[in-house]
This record gives structure tokens, sequence and C-alpha cells, in this order.
């Protein structure tokens, strides 16, 4: 069994308290006193992440939008420079290898990929590399910090004299934070404003320290990946590995949004089409539980008693305080405002199906 990583943060977490997990190859903290606190905090203030788990891939070379292109969903011709866009990979069935963002730098572009698949992403572009186009796996040469939260520009604006309000949601720049010159993206995973900084890995303590004492008067505080998973789920943003992999098409995922078929071929293309012309048998949807409860992966998700899914991802939410949870369901029983029944500890718990996001007050949703 090969021995998990430490991030470039790792003392850092064990100093602050933080209950440490193994998760997709790496010693993570999972939370530091409270996931609810620390969910709550991100939503009313401000939180710091670790998320250096993550991969990066740098692709460069004459033919590289080309490439990008076929690998990939979305359009990546669309992106403005420096501009940073939400996509997927897929298999030609059109299952999904990952979902993934791309970065669209001057003289190349960054992909951010899913900490568990980092492997299997690379080995899945590589094979099909073409002419005049590079790809490296540069994952061990970033740590990576979000902070999130309303607060999250008052935080960087001291830690910056670039004029952040200049950068858009889902853009990207390059210069000088903490007196260090870097990547950063006004993007994240939880529904509130954020940026995601991509530091070398010697200077990331200081990088800490500078964003924990600029937060200091927004009661910064940092985040685990328990309440970095409620957060993403309140906002319905799939999880891959529990809400969307390798059986899953990016149309009954919700991911239709994603998929430009009119930009030209690319792989799973013919799968995608199909699909969303003859309408995808089952659909991923959200639901909130009607009595106290906490549905979790796998719970059997039934209609009048008889099964017809199963949870993909499920929490008490600490922003709404009820269960709240996605899964896969028969596109016939998938609409809003349908009963339907969890079974939980063997006992079918009402719950309706509802429009997303679960919660509807973030600064980006």
């Amino acid at each position: 069994m090969t021995e998990s990583k430490k991030t470039p943060f790792y003392n850092i977490h064990i100093d602050a308290g933080a209950k440490m997990v193994d998760f997709a190859g790496y010693k993570m903290p999972i939370q530091y006193k409270s996931i609810t606190a620390e969910h709550l905090r991100v939503r009313e203030t401000v939180g710091a992440f670790d998320l250096s788990h993550m991969g990066e891939f740098f692709v460069s070379g004459g033919k590289a939008l080309d490439f990008l292109q076929m690998m990939t969903v979305n359009d990546v011709s669309a992106l403005e420079e420096y501009q940073v866009q939400y996509t997927a990979m897929c298999y030609p069935d059109g299952g999904i290898v990952d979902d993934l963002l791309v970065y669209r730098l001057p003289d190349k572009y960054m992909l951010v990929v899913n900490a568990a698949n980092i492997d299997k992403d690379f080995a899945w572009l590589e094979e099909h590399l073409i002419d005049n186009v590079t790809l490296h796996n540069a994952s061990d040469d970033f740590g990576l910090i979000a902070i999130q939260g309303p607060d999250a520009q008052k935080v960087m604006e001291k830690m910056t004299d670039i004029n952040l309000d200049d950068i858009q949601f889902y853009y990207s720049a390059e210069g000088d934070v903490a007196g260090h010159k870097m990547i950063f993206s006004r993007t994240g995973y939880t529904g509130e404003d954020g940026f995601e900084l991509y530091i070398k890995p010697d200077i990331c303590p200081e990088l800490w320290e500078a964003a924990m004492k600029s937060g200091a008067e927004f009661d910064i505080e940092p985040i685990g990946l328990g309440a970095r998973d409620s957060l993403r789920l309140e906002m319905k943003y799939a999880l891959y590995g529990n809400d969307i992999d390798q059986t899953t098409n990016p149309i009954e995922a919700g991911l239709g949004w994603i998929c430009k078929p009119e930009k030209g071929d690319f792989i799973g293309r013919d799968a995608v089409v199909r699909m969303k012309e003859e309408k995808p048998p089952r659909k991923l949807v959200c639901f909130e539980l009607q009595e106290r409860g906490i549905p979790r992966h796998g719970y059997k998700i039934l209609n009048d008693e008889k099964e017809i899914g199963d949870v993909t991802s499920g929490i008490f939410s600490p922003s709404l305080q009820k269960g709240i949870g996605l899964g896969y369901v028969p596109r016939k029983l998938s609409k809003s405002g349908r009963e339907i029944q969890i079974e939980i500890r063997n006992k079918p718990t009402p719950a309706t199906i509802v429009k997303p996001p679960f919660y509807k007050d973030g600064t980006h949703r």
C-alpha cells in the first residue's frame, strides 16, 4: 500500500488540530473544529481551504487548442485570455472521464483535474496526444489555497495590489500576491465569491499565514474537506465518483450546458448528442427530506415504496437545517414537486424533489 502524500500545508493542519484522513492519495484535513461551524463560516464571512491535492496539467504547442477541442465537451475556442472554463472529458460511449477546469493562459492552457483522477486523466490525454502538442503534469509543482466566502475579496485586497474588481467570476490573473508572483483565479466550489491561488510549494506556509493575517478581521478560519462537501452539495455541484463517473452521461447529470456539439467533433460527441435528442432515461435530481434525517450515499430512493434509484450524495444541510441529497431517478419521475421516499435505516422517509440549487443566497451560483 502506497503511503499517502502530505501537502505543503500538512504541518499547519496538524498545528491547528485538524482531524486528518486519507483522501485521493493525500493526508487531508476533514475538519478542524466542526463541519457545521466551518460551513457557516464560509457562508457568512470567509474561510481558507487547502486544495493542494488537485492536479494541474499544462498543454502547449501550435495544436493545443485543436487537442483540447477534441478531448473536452465544452468549446475551448470561446475562451478569452485568462478566462476559465468548466468542462468534462468523456469516453466514446459518453461516460465521464472527469470534470475539470481549463485556464486559457497567454502561451498555454492549464487543466485542473480531480485529485483521485490525476494518473487516469493524464494517461487518457497522453493516449490521444497529437503532433505539435506538449503535455506536462505539474501537479507536484503547486500548492493550492482557496479563499472562499462573501468577504473573500476584502481578504485578497490586503494581499495584492491587483484591481480585483476587474477580475470577473471564472477569470484568472498572474501577478504578485503577498509578495510572490502566481496564477490565481476567481473560482470556487462553494457558491460564494472566492479565489484559488496556485502557489509554489516552498512558499505555501508563508501564503497561508498571509491569508490568515489578512482575514483575521473577518474571522477567517481553516476549512476542511467535510465543509467543502456540504457547501458544494447545497449548490448541486457534482462530485466525481459520487454524482458523475464513467457510467454517467453529462446530459443525464444536468451538465448539458457545458456540452457544445456545434463546435465540431470531440470524444463522446455522438453519445452526448444521441442522449440529448432521445432524452435521458434518468436524471440527477435534488431532493429535500420532509422529516429529520440524513440521506447517505447509497441509500435507496423509493416511489410508492418501489426502488427507483440510489442517493449519490447526501448530508444534513447546515444552511437549511434539513436533510438534502442528489440521486438518479427515471426521467418520468423527476419533476420538481414530486413526493418520493428515501430509505433510511429500513424506514421510508418522505422527501420532495426540488429545483437546484438548494441554497439560493450564495454570492455566486
